[in-house]
C-alpha cells in the first residue's frame, strides 16, 4: 500500500513539473469523416500510431475555424468531446477570442470541401487567402508561432511563394507538404547524403493535381539527398496518352524504363498486365534540375494503386527502389507526418526543409500549364537550393 501511495505521489509530482501542453488552432476547410482535417486533427485529439506503437497527442488543440459545414460535419461532436472552440473567424481561432495571438502552433489544412476547379485541373483550395489570416494576427501581435500546411502550398506559383517569403519575413517556423516522405519504406530505404545518383523515377496514381503531388514529393524526398544537394528545376515537360509511352521507348526516354520497371516491382496493388494496356490515362511529369540531373513521374491510374520510387546509384548494377506504404494498417501515411508536426510545435524547428514543398508546389503548377499549354516550360522561377537532413524521420515500424 505505502508503495503504491508513493507511487501515486510521485505520478503527482512529475505532473506538476512538467510543462503544459503546447495550445494549437486548427484551421480548415471542412472536418468529415476521412477528410485531412479528420486523419491529422482527430490524432491530435485521441492519439495515434508512429511506427506501430499507441502515443498520446503530445499537443493539445484548443480551437477550430471550418471553412465550410458539410451536412455530414464532425467538428461540433468533437468540440463537446474534446472540449476545444470552434470559432467563426480564423482570427478568433487564433486568439481564442481575444485581441492577440494565444496558441503555439497553427495547423493549416486546406484540403477537401466544395471549391471550383480550374481549366488546369486544379482544385482552387483556399490555402493561401487562409494563410493570410493566419498572418494578419501574427503582424497584429507583433509574435508569431510554427505553422504546418498540409500539402502543396497553394494551387498558384506566386501564391505559394509569397507565403514562403512571408514565412522568413515574420520568423517562424514553417513546415508543408505530403504524408508519403513520413510513411513506412518497403524496403526500408534511405539514400545516403550526398550520394552519387544518376537518375530517378517515381509512380503514382490518381489525378494529376491532389495525387501528381503525392508523387513529386515521394520522388523529391528522396533525390534532395544526392550529391552537392537540391540546386532547383530548371525546365519541365508533362506528357499524356500514347505520347508517355513513346517517350519512354524514345532515345530521350529510354533510361527510364528500367527504373520504371524496378519501381513496378515494389508495388502491392498492382494490376496483371503492361501499364500501357492498364493505365488507360496515363500521366508523365518529366523534371530537367538545374544540376543536370533527371527524373521522371509516371501517374499510372488503373495499373497500380501505390506510390513507388526507384533511382540508380552510381557504380550500382541494380537500382534502389521501394514502396511508401499506405495500406498495412488504416491510413499508416498520416502516423508519420502527424509525428513531425508535433515535432515542429514541441520544438519550434521544422523537421525538413519547407523548400522541398516550395519546390514540388511549383513544380505541380508549372507541369498542370505544361500540360495545358503542351510543351515544354523552363522555370528559372524553381531556383530553390536547400540541403536534405542528415537523417529523413519515416516510419520505420
Amino acid at each position: 500500500m505505502l508503495a503504491r501511495r508513493d507511487f501515486l505521489i510521485g505520478l503527482g509530482q512529475a505532473a506538476l513539473l512538467a510543462p503544459p501542453a503546447k495550445k494549437v488552432a486548427a484551421i480548415v476547410t471542412e472536418y468529415r469523416r476521412l477528410s485531412h482535417a479528420d486523419v491529422i486533427v482527430s490524432r491530435l485529439l485521441a492519439g495515434y500510431h508512429p511506427n506501430g506503437v499507441f502515443t498520446p497527442p503530445r499537443v493539445r488543440v484548443v480551437s477550430l475555424y471550418t471553412d465550410q459545414v458539410p451536412a455530414n460535419d464532425m467538428s461540433r461532436d468533437l468540440a463537446v468531446k474534446h472540449g476545444f472552440t470552434i470559432y467563426p473567424t480564423v482570427a478568433g481561432a487564433l486568439t481564442l477570442g481575444g485581441s492577440k495571438l494565444a496558441v503555439d502552433g497553427v495547423l493549416l489544412i486546406g484540403e477537401h470541401g466544395e471549391y471550383p476547379t480550374n481549366e488546369r485541373g486544379q482544385k482552387l483550395y483556399p490555402r493561401f487567402e487562409l494563410f493570410e489570416r493566419i498572418t494578419e494576427v501574427f503582424r497584429a501581435s507583433r509574435r508569431s508561432v510554427p505553422v504546418f500546411c498540409d500539402k502543396h502550398l497553394s494551387y498558384s506559383w506566386l501564391k505559394a511563394k509569397r507565403m514562403y517569403d512571408e514565412s522568413r519575413e515574420l520568423g517562424f517556423a514553417f513546415l508543408a507538404g505530403s504524408s508519403l516522405p513520413a510513411t513506412l519504406r518497403q524496403p526500408e530505404l534511405e539514400l545516403p547524403l550526398d550520394c552519387s545518383l544518376a537518375d530517378a523515377v517515381a509512380v503514382g496514381f490518381g489525378d494529376k493535381d491532389a495525387y501528381g503531388f503525392h508523387a513529386l514529393e515521394t520522388l523529391q524526398c528522396m533525390v534532395e539527398r544526392r550529391q552537392g544537394g537540391e540546386t532547383g528545376v530548371a525546365a519541365v515537360q508533362a506528357l499524356e496518352g500514347g505520347a508517355v509511352w513513346e517517350w519512354r521507348d524514345s532515345p530521350a526516354g529510354r533510361w527510364s524504363a528500367p527504373l520504371l520497371d524496378a519501381a513496378l516491382a515494389r508495388s502491392k496493388r498492382l494490376k496483371p498486365g503492361r501499364p500501357e494496356d492498364n493505365a488507360k490515362a496515363p500521366i508523365l511529369f518529366l523534371l530537367e534540375y538545374r544540376d543536370g540531373f533527371r527524373a521522371a513521374v509516371y501517374m499510372l491510374d488503373g495499373h497500380t494503386e501505390d506510390f513507388l520510387f526507384a533511382g540508380q546509384l552510381r557504380g550500382r548494377a541494380e537500382p534502389a527502389a521501394t514502396l511508401f506504404s499506405m495500406y498495412q494498417r488504416e491510413l499508416l501515411h498520416f502516423d508519420g507526418l502527424v509525428y513531425e508536426i508535433e515535432e515542429l510545435f514541441l520544438t519550434g524547428r521544422a523537421p525538413y526543409a519547407v523548400e522541398r514543398t516550395l519546390l514540388t508546389t511549383g513544380a505541380l503548377a508549372f507541369l498542370l500549364d505544361s500540360l495545358y499549354q503542351r510543351k515544354r516550360l523552363a522555370t528559372p522561377e524553381l531556383k530553390i537550393a536547400y540541403r536534405a537532413p542528415a537523417r529523413a524521420w519515416f516510419e520505420r515500424s
